[in-house]
């Protein structure tokens, strides 16, 4: 047998502590699959005296995660800290720079400097693994990098971010506003005590951005990914959609198109007899489209201690057995530089909620707007007509370009008879 594969970890919160444990219960099975064995031989964290549930007895223990990556005696270094910047980054670099492997679940890190730490990494012929980075325990990395090696893929999307997910489904279950359902998942442990990296869509993408290198060769463009979360989405727009036949999700979508490389997370809404309107709760799952083999849809848990240290573990044991393969799958000097596609030349349907004064005249002004657009209409709702308050009107239209839709929503807002700022979803074909 080999010699053991030995491991240093900065960071022992909740993934770090299910990585310390999963290495400790599934010992000897991981040692067959490797072929050696996987030995954790240091370990950084702030609290030595926290009982993380796990033994860590004869494990090196650094104070400074950083001079861990460099001093200590490992062949991979797991970086678990989190955050775009800072100790983790510096562990990253320092882990590269004295000829350790990387595994890391940071996409936040990777969004924002993944080209940097790959073209470091392949050039001293290092790996830097990063499957727990996008949706957790779902093995999209692997899918899409190695699975899908030998299809050309047109579209990648999906619901990358649980708490969203969650939010939405118990919006759509209970009724209730969007605040009382956050408050309720901030209880329950799946929304941070700041919860704006989740619902403003900022952590979904994150993932999108790694997703859409890997899909299409090219180097991670965080910067243009348009980043659209779910604060505004209220129960009248989730009422509105199923009875339109909709579920609301946030997804996030990458695809070429011919004016670049378009990248977006925002609410959509999608049919409800489609694969993606079913996840419901905390789940993930991703679509990635092939030319040869079609759609190919992964599901599973996209956070947790459980689902994302496996994701590591996985990650370790190709570490284990010497399978390399090029960070975003193409070696990273050879990654595209793709124009992003602007987000006003995006074309598809609407759906348009409108606030106004049941006065004559109102529906006329809004039409004459869409028509000055050429925004056409395919079909319109109206609730109960009443004469001192604001009535909603829900709208949706044929394929349109999203800057002529802006330019008639923003006149439509100048309107005295609208008296609350127009909503508009996105309607996804999927």
């Amino acid at each position: 047998m080999s010699a053991p594969l030995r491991l240093a970890v900065a960071g022992l919160g909740t993934v770090g502590a299910g990585v310390a444990r999963l290495l400790a219960d599934n010992r000897e099975v991981l040692t067959r699959r490797c072929g050696r064995p996987l030995e954790l031989v240091a370990v950084s964290a702030h609290d030595r005296t926290r009982d993380r549930g796990v033994p860590l007895d004869g494990i090196a223990w650094y104070d400074d995660a950083v001079g861990m990556a460099r001093e200590a005696p490992a062949d991979v270094v797991v970086e678990l800290i989190g955050g775009p910047n800072g100790p983790a980054k510096a562990v990253c670099e320092a882990a590269i720079a004295a000829g350790r492997h990387v595994v890391t679940a940071n996409k936040a890190l990777l969004a924002h400097h993944g080209n940097d730490l790959a073209e470091a990494a392949e050039a001293a012929g290092l790996s830097l693994n990063y499957e727990a980075a996008v949706a957790g325990g779902i093995p999209i990395v692997k899918a899409l990098r190695e699975g899908l090696a030998g299809n050309g893929i047109s579209r990648v999307y999906g619901i990358l971010n649980g708490t969203c997910n969650y939010i939405l489904t118990t919006m759509r279950e209970t009724g209730r506003p969007f605040a009382d359902v956050l408050a309720e998942a901030q209880e329950l442990g799946y929304a941070e005590a700041d919860p704006s990296t989740d619902v403003d869509g900022v952590d979904a993408a994150h993932k999108l951005a790694l997703l859409s290198s890997l899909a299409f060769g090219c180097r991670v463009d965080f910067a243009h990914v348009y980043t659209q979360g779910i604060r505004h989405v209220s129960p009248l727009d989730i009422e509105f959609a199923e009875e339109l036949g909709y579920r609301i999700k946030l997804l996030g979508s990458a695809r070429i198109t011919e004016h670049g490389l378009e990248q977006r997370v925002h609410p959509c809404m999608v049919r409800r007899d489609t694969a993606i309107a079913k996840v419901e709760g905390v789940t993930n799952a991703v679509v990635a489209r092939g030319n040869f083999v079609g759609d190919t849809v992964y599901e599973g848990s996209g956070a947790g201690a459980g689902p994302t240290a496996s994701a590591v573990v996985a990650d370790l044991v190709d570490v284990a057995r010497d399978r390399r393969a090029p960070t975003f799958a193409v070696p990273a000097p050879e990654l595209a530089a793709l124009p992003p596609a602007p987000m006003e030349r995006h074309q598809g349907d609407y759906y348009i909620r409108l606030s106004v004064l049941d006065q004559p005249g109102v529906i006329a002004d809004i039409a004459a707007a869409f028509r000055d657009e050429r925004v056409s209409i395919e079909a319109m709702l109206q609730r109960a007509r009443s004469e001192t308050e604001a009535v909603p009107v829900v709208l949706t239209t044929h394929r349109v370009e999203e800057a002529a839709l802006q330019r008639a929503v923003a006149r439509i807002d100048r309107l005295d008879t609208v008296v609350e700022e127009t909503r508009m979803i996105r309607i996804e074909a999927l």
